[in-house]
């Protein structure tokens, strides 16, 4: 058990607190590899080991990226706070809430951007942003739950991406090793910033 605490990303303890793990009664058989069990009262539950996987394997593929280059896109509420936070302390691009049509494909737009990589917070309601990203060529990295599908997805990141607590946690990882990866923060540094930061009230 300890070697396994040693290689997540926080203490197992934050994880399960945030409910990270907690996923939906509906589940896809794109997410079935993500699933560990399913709860008596019929709550999928995600297996946490692949949870930490996956954020650690985004953020090395968002490194790759100058924070310019890439776009976070949520229109569920409960992301907005963190992403505008990921946002503020990486010089990322997000767009939370309605995603405007055309931001990536129409050039004549004032407000048209050319990100070279997509994070969505969920790729239901994203999927207008998922399905312009896919049109032009962009690698999408997608938070998904067990009732979410996962074609036109690059990346899978399996997570509850519906509760607020799950969601500030997320960014607040995604953020520290993106920093981290880039040379911005030491092994040991902590974030400036702290996981209420992230989290919508």
């Amino acid at each position: 058990m300890v070697e396994q605490q040693d290689t997540l990303l926080i203490d197992s303890n934050e994880f399960l607190k945030s409910g990270i793990h907690i996923g939906t009664k509906f589940k896809t058989k794109y997410m079935a590899n993500f699933i560990y069990k399913t709860r008596p009262d019929g709550l999928s539950v995600l297996n946490l080991k692949k949870i930490n996987e996956r954020l650690k394997t985004a953020a090395t593929f968002l490194a790759q990226y100058e924070p310019e280059d890439i776009l976070l896109a949520g229109r569920r509420e409960s992301c907005w706070k963190a992403l505008k936070k990921m946002g503020e302390l990486t010089g990322i691009k997000v767009l939370a809430g309605r995603y405007p049509p055309g931001i990536l494909t129409n050039p004549n737009l004032k407000i048209f951007i050319e990100p070279k990589l997509l994070l969505v917070c969920d790729p239901w309601p994203d999927k207008n942003a998922v399905v312009d990203a896919v049109r032009i060529g962009l690698p999408v990295i997608a938070l998904c739950d067990t009732n979410n599908q996962s074609n036109n997805i690059d990346l899978v990141v399996p997570c509850n991406n519906k509760g607020k607590k799950s969601m500030g946690l997320i960014f607040y990882l995604l953020t520290t090793e993106f920093l981290r990866k880039k040379g911005l923060l030491k092994a040991n540094e902590k974030l400036d910033a702290t996981l209420e930061d992230f989290t919508e009230e």
